[in-house]
C-alpha cells in the first residue's frame, strides 16, 4: 500500500512541476467597453415634458458604469413649454457616473436659440445635478452686438446666465 501512495505521489509531482508558465498578460483584467450602442437617444422628462434629450451615434459603457461617445455627442435643453432652448455639441463625449459629470471635447458648441448665443471651447462639462455647464478652458462667447473671450466659465444649463473667471482681450458694449 505504500508503493502505490509514493508512486502516486511522485507521479502527482512530476505532473506539477512540468507544468508551462503562464502568460500574466493573458491573465490581465479587461477594461475595455463591455456594451456598445448605435443611434443611442436618453430623454429626460418631468412631468411629462421633455427637459434634456441625449444624442449620439455610438456609445461605449464601461464596467464601472462610464460611458464614451466617441462618435461625438448633441444635447438638447428644452424649456417649461416644451420648445428647444440650446444645444451642445462636441466631437467627443464623456460621462463620468462617479461625479455624474458629462464632458465635451474637442471642438464643442453651445447655442442658446432664444438668445442668439454662441459659445465655442475645446472642452466643456455639463453637470445635470446642478444643471450648470462650466469650463476651465479658453471660451469664446459670441452675442449679436459682441464678442467676448475668456478663460473659464460656468453658466446655467441654458446657457442665459454666465460668468466669466478671467476675460481676456476687449469687450465692446459691455453692460
Amino acid at each position: 500500500m505504500k508503493v502505490v501512495s509514493w508512486v502516486s505521489l511522485l507521479v502527482i509531482l512530476g505532473i506539477i512541476s512540468c507544468r508551462e508558465d503562464i502568460d500574466k498578460s493573458q491573465l490581465e483584467f479587461y477594461e475595455g467597453p463591455t456594451r456598445t450602442g448605435s443611434n443611442i437617444i436618453l430623454v429626460h422628462s418631468d412631468s411629462a415634458i421633455v427637459r434634456t434629450k441625449l444624442m449620439a451615434d455610438k456609445q461605449l459603457d464601461f464596467q464601472n458604469g462610464n460611458a464614451e461617445f466617441p462618435e461625438g455627442i448633441v444635447i438638447h435643453f428644452f424649456e417649461k413649454d416644451g420648445e428647444l432652448s440650446t444645444t451642445i455639441r462636441a466631437d467627443r463625449g464623456y460621462y463620468e457616473r462617479k461625479t455624474d459629470l458629462y464632458r465635451g471635447e474637442g471642438d464643442v458648441q453651445v447655442h442658446n436659440l432664444v438668445k442668439n448665443q454662441k459659445l465655442s471651447s475645446e472642452e466643456l462639462f455639463w453637470d445635470k445635478g446642478k444643471k450648470k455647464i462650466f469650463t476651465e478652458k479658453f471660451v469664446t462667447v459670441e452675442e449679436p452686438s459682441r464678442i467676448i473671450n475668456g478663460t473659464g466659465m460656468e453658466a446655467d444649463e441654458g446657457f442665459n446666465e454666465y460668468t466669466f473667471t478671467k476675460v481676456t482681450g476687449q469687450i465692446d458694449n459691455a453692460l
